[in-house]
C-alpha cells in the first residue's frame, strides 16, 4: 500500500480544519492509500485568535491543547518553518529548542494564517495581537481601576476609568464592548461607580460595519452605546503620551489605556518560503488551492489569495471562509493523489457575526446575486 506524507503547516483556524478534512478524506478510502499526516505549528497549543478580546477583558483562556484537536494517528510537531526545499520536497524548520531540522513531504499545505498589525512603539498603548498582549491589557486596566479607587483627585479618577480602542473593525467593536462590560463589573466589585467607566472607539470611516447595510451599522452603534461605548466617526487615534490620547480632530482625550486593533496582514513568514505572492503578500493559488508553479503544495486561509473562478470575487480573511476552503481541500488532495477530478473553489454566503459583550451580538447575512 502506498504511503503519503502530508504536512499541514499552521495550526490556526484554517490549518485545524484542513487537517481534519484531509484525515477524513483519506481515512474513508484507507484501503487505497496510507496517510502519514503531520500538523506543524510554532505554538504549544492552538490559540483561538478571533477571541483575543476575551483574555483582554475577562481573562478567559482561549487556548486548546493539541491533543484535544488531533484525530487519531495525526502527529504534531512543534516548530517554526524557515525554508521549503522544493526540489527535495523537504520542509526546514526550527524546533522549540532552536535546533534546525527537516521533514520530507509528498504534499504540503501552507495555512500559516495572518498576523495582527502592530502600532508603532512611539504611539503608546498596547496592540491586541496575541495572548501576551491580551494579558498585559487586562493587567493594565485592572491596575488603573485599583488606583482609581484609591485617589481623591476626581480628574485623575476619571482618566483612570477611561479606555480607548483605536480601530473600529470587527475586532475593535468586539473589544470595546467586552472591555466596557468587564470594567463596569470590576468597578462595581471594588466600590467604584460603574457609570463612571468610559470606553471610546475611534473609527476612521463614516460608519461602523462598512461591509453591511446602514441600518445594521446604526443598530450596532446603539448596542455599543447601551454597553457604555462612545463611537467617534471619521476620527483617528494618533498617539498616546502622558495619559493623553491625541486624535486627528486635534483634540486630546485623557485615558488610562489605549488599545490598538489595526486589522490583519498575511503572515510575514511567507517571504521565507519561496512561494509566489501577490502584491499584498498572499500566496497565489489556482481554483483548487494549488500553489502556482509549486507542484504538491497547497494554500488556504488568510495567507492565500483565493478567487472564485466564476465570479472573480476573492475570499476575505475570516473564519467563515476558511472552513469551506478546508473542507474542499481534503477532497482536492485526495483527487490529486488518485487521479480524480478535484473540486474548485466557490464563494460562501456573505455573513458576519459580531459579539457585543456577554450575551449580546449581531448576525448579518447577505445573499449574493
Amino acid at each position: 500500500m502506498e504511503q503519503v506524507t502530508c504536512i499541514v503547516l499552521g495550526g490556526g483556524f484554517a490549518g485545524i480544519h484542513a487537517m481534519k478534512a484531509i484525515h477524513q478524506a483519506f481515512h474513508e478510502q484507507k484501503d487505497r492509500m496510507e496517510l502519514n499526516l503531520i500538523l506543524m505549528d510554532k505554538l504549544e497549543a492552538h490559540v483561538r485568535k478571533v477571541l483575543l478580546f476575551q483574555p483582554a477583558a475577562s481573562g478567559e483562556p482561549i487556548t486548546v491543547p493539541w491533543k484535544q484537536l488531533l484525530p487519531e494517528g495525526v502527529r504534531f510537531v512543534q516548530g517554526a518553518a524557515t525554508h521549503i526545499d522544493h526540489e527535495r520536497k523537504q520542509l526546514h524548520y526550527q524546533d522549540q529548542n532552536g535546533n534546525e531540522k527537516k521533514l520530507p513531504f509528498d504534499k504540503l499545505v501552507v495555512a500559516v494564517g495572518s498576523m495582527a498589525e502592530k502600532h508603532a512603539s512611539d504611539q503608546g498603548g498596547f496592540s491586541l495581537i496575541d495572548t501576551d498582549s491580551a494579558r498585559d491589557i487586562r493587567i493594565k486596566w485592572m491596575a488603573n481601576l485599583e488606583q482609581a479607587a484609591k485617589t481623591s483627585n476626581s480628574l485623575e479618577k476619571r482618566r483612570l476609568m477611561c479606555a480607548a480602542v483605536a480601530g473600529a473593525g470587527i475586532t475593535g467593536v468586539e473589544t470595546a464592548a467586552e472591555l466596557a462590560h468587564a470594567m463596569k463589573a470590576e468597578s462595581l466589585r471594588i466600590g467604584l461607580d460603574p457609570h463612571d467607566v468610559q470606553v471610546h472607539l475611534f473609527n476612521a470611516k463614516a460608519r461602523l460595519f462598512q461591509e453591511g447595510p446602514v441600518k445594521v451599522s446604526h443598530k450596532i452603534e446603539r448596542t455599543l452605546a447601551a454597553c457604555g461605548v462612545t463611537v467617534h466617526h471619521q476620527c483617528k487615534a494618533l498617539y498616546e503620551k502622558d495619559g493623553l490620547l491625541n486624535v486627528s480632530s486635534r483634540k486630546s482625550l485623557p485615558v488610562g489605556l489605549t488599545i490598538w486593533t489595526l486589522g490583519l496582514k498575511p503572515n510575514p513568514i511567507l517571504l521565507q518560503l519561496s512561494l509566489p505572492l501577490t502584491k499584498d503578500e498572499q500566496v497565489k493559488v489556482d481554483a483548487s488551492y494549488r500553489v502556482n508553479g509549486r507542484p504538491n503544495i497547497y494554500s488556504i486561509g488568510d495567507c492565500a489569495h483565493i478567487v472564485d473562478p466564476i465570479t472573480g470575487i476573492a475570499d476575505g480573511m475570516t473564519c467563515k471562509e476558511a472552513i469551506p476552503q478546508a473542507q474542499r481541500l481534503g477532497s482536492v488532495l485526495y483527487a490529486d493523489m488518485t487521479g480524480g477530478t478535484a473540486p474548485q473553489h466557490k464563494n460562501v454566503i456573505t455573513s458576519f457575526t459580531i459579539g457585543l459583550g456577554p450575551d449580546r451580538g449581531n448576525v448579518d447575512t447577505q445573499m449574493g446575486a
